[in-house]
This record gives C-alpha cells, structure tokens and sequence, in this order.
C-alpha cells in the first residue's frame, strides 16, 4: 500500500477518535440541553451515530489537511525581499502637459 494511503487512513482514525471525544464531551456537558434531548428520545443512538460519523469527517479532512500542509520543505526560500534604503532620490520620467484635442476649451 502507498505510504500516502497508509497516512490518510491513520489520518482518518485519528480524525474520527477526535470526533468521538468531542462528541462525549458534547453530550456530558450537556451543551444546548444535547445531552438530556439525545438520553430522553427513544432514536437518540441515531442521533449520536450520525453526531460521530458527520464530526468524523470533518475532523479527518482536518487532521489529514493539517498533516500534509505540515509536510513541505523548510529549506531556504530565498531571499527576504525587503527594500534597501538607499537615502537617493527616484528618477521619474513626466509626460508632457497637453490636454487631448477633444477636451479644449472653446472661446
């Protein structure tokens, strides 16, 4: 199996571990009253599968997205690209003053 493969599937059970912790912290701490709606419904086990498993993938795109953007090159980018302060003055070509034969006024 393709070491990318392998990553995204570790990424995925990391992701969805996350989810299940968050859900259970949802529920224990009763936020929004979540905890006592899920305990007193009779599909509330629904409820908290279709919890995990729609936090699961959110967490998993994060988790792998995190990963990978972690994975790039921290070698030298080049140059830092700030201006030299030079103290001269620029030079800067003017174009001659003539208004367009259109805008003259008429007299």
């Amino acid at each position: 199996m393709p070491e990318l493969v392998r990553l995204y599937i570790r990424q995925v059970i990391v992701g969805f571990g996350l989810s299940a912790l968050f859900v259970a912290a949802l529920l224990w701490l009763n936020v929004a009253n979540l905890g006592a709606l899920i305990l007193n419904s009779d599909i509330g086990v629904v409820a908290v599968i279709m919890l995990w498993v729609f936090n699961g993938i959110v967490f998993a795109g994060v988790q792998f997205a995190v990963v990978i953007m972690r994975m790039g090159d921290d070698g030298p980018s080049g140059g830092k690209r700030q201006p030299r302060i030079t103290g001269e003055r620029a030079r800067v070509k003017v174009a001659e003053d003539r208004k367009p034969e259109g805008l003259q006024r008429r007299g």
